[in-house]
């Protein structure tokens, strides 16, 4: 079992929120959440590990 990674953990990270932020840029509402939506499911493909997976879930509902 591999654990949830909660540290910082990405190289460039002021860099990637502005990519983030540019690509929800003009979007409606609608459009944003679709876009976020997305981008989970793609992120949760990668990783891949249903046991990490959960412990996102659960991380994120707090």
């Amino acid at each position: 079992m591999t654990d949830l990674i909660l540290t910082p953990n990405i190289d460039g990270v002021d860099d990637f929120y502005a990519e983030l932020l540019a690509a929800h840029e003009g979007l409606s509402k609608e459009d944003s959440d679709a876009l976020n939506a997305r981008l989970v499911l793609v992120l949760a493909n990668h990783v891949g590990d249903r046991e990490v997976l959960s412990q996102a879930l659960k991380a994120a509902e707090k």
